[in-house]
């Protein structure tokens, strides 16, 4: 089984999961890292050669072959789910967690990362006003996508992996596994 973690930029994906896995003796992964990894590039060279679809191709090859796995946590890219036959084998691959945030919260999230802007593009433009756009095209996804939502901004770390762990429990045993 496959705990994937979706949400917007910031949403806290990446630190969610190498925390949730820590708790479930489970494997994480971070797709745009991968992806980064795989490409031997940043994800904003990649939309700088390839375009948004190139990357979008990419993400879903590599996403795809990372929800074969077994006892994983994914952290996928915010846009991963624009994909409907990503967001089937999600689905397919055990549940779906939508970390969710207020956009203030994201941006402030966005802004206090370093490397935000030296390995992400802006995708409509930067700051509260790309959140606020980019989260209206896909909150409608996310939600259908999702099997669980955790809205997270007066949340810590530790409240967020208590709040899936809870939520995912009738999917795992007592070991956390399947």
């Amino acid at each position: 089984m496959v705990i994937t973690l979706i949400g917007y930029r910031g949403s806290g994906k990446s630190t969610v999961a190498c925390e949730l896995a820590a708790r479930l003796g489970w494997s994480w992964i971070d797709a745009d890292a991968e992806i980064e990894k795989l490409a031997g590039c940043t994800i904003r060279e990649i939309f700088a050669t390839e375009g948004e679809a190139g990357f979008r191709r990419r993400e879903h090859e590599v996403v795809a072959q990372l929800l074969v796995g077994e006892n994983l946590v994914l952290a996928a890219g915010g846009g991963a789910v624009l994909n409907g036959e990503t967001r089937r084998a999600m689905k397919a691959a055990g549940p779906v967690i939508w970390l969710q945030a207020s956009v203030r919260v994201l941006a402030a999230r966005i802004n206090a990362d370093a490397t935000t802007a030296q390995r992400r593009p802006n995708l409509a433009g930067g700051g509260e006003e790309e959140i606020t756009c980019l989260l209206a095209a896909r909150e409608p996804v996310y939600r259908e996508c999702a099997s669980h939502t955790v809205f997270t901004d007066n949340l810590s770390v530790a409240e967020i992996v208590e709040r899936i762990s809870m939520a995912t429990q009738p999917r795992l045993s007592p070991r956390g596994h399947r």
